[in-house]
């Protein structure tokens, strides 16, 4: 079997070893690291959340998947920016899953492909507090800030954080895009975001976009 596929086949069974040891034998064989990131750990993680939204999977296999994620991720992360070309950076990206969320499996994801495509990501983690945002996006000049959220319950945390950007005057310093799996387009503009990334390949597009306005 082509171990590409193999690779998104264990990422997606949730085994943390062999989808590490499958990474690194990978990069072993000479396979370039964004073909790996690619055809194999994004394809896995796609059908993962793809089956997620469905009912198929649980958080359980949610979270077992994104510890193989990671373990893959911590090899293949170096190699990535390694091959990244000396360029001017694209911007400052602040990111982090709002409060009471603590899942970062997407915000991971993100963030390194954001780093890979040129921009300077700060990665404020999870369960991040509004104040938190706001003070960081501040320190930071941050030009966009990214809301991750997975939770239905959650969501109103990322109205809270650009409620609390306009209180606090940074409102028109900085674009808020947001996702996660329970983010839709619709919520995007109730809200007063400015953008709204549905999968990893989407909020890079995005990222580009909004620094291009």
């Amino acid at each position: 079997m082509d171990i590409l596929k193999q690779i998104s086949e264990t990422l997606i069974d949730g085994d943390r070893d062999k989808t590490a040891h499958l990474t690194r034998e990978a990069l072993t064989q000479g396979i370039d690291p964004a073909t790996v990131f690619n055809d194999g750990l994004s394809k896995g993680i796609g059908v993962v959340g793809e089956r997620f939204g469905k009912g198929e999977l649980f958080l359980f296999d949610l979270m077992r998947a994104a510890e193989a994620m990671k373990a893959a991720m911590h090899m293949l992360e170096p190699q990535l920016l390694g091959q990244k070309k000396q360029m001017i950076t694209l911007g400052r990206f602040l990111i982090g899953t709002v409060a009471g969320d603590i899942h970062d499996i997407g915000k991971n994801i993100v963030s390194v492909m954001l780093r890979v495509a040129g921009f300077e990501v700060t990665d404020l983690g999870v369960d991040v507090k509004p104040q938190t945002f706001v003070g960081n996006t501040r320190e930071a000049k941050a030009d966009i800030l990214g809301l991750s959220a997975l939770m239905t319950p959650t969501l109103l945390e990322q109205k809270k954080v650009i409620d609390a950007l306009v209180e606090t005057g940074l409102r028109d310093q900085v674009k808020v895009m947001i996702g996660g799996a329970v983010v839709t387009g619709t919520w995007a503009r109730e809200i007063g975001a400015d953008s709204y990334a549905a999968d990893a390949f989407t909020g890079v597009a995005n990222a580009r976009k909004l620094m291009a306005r």
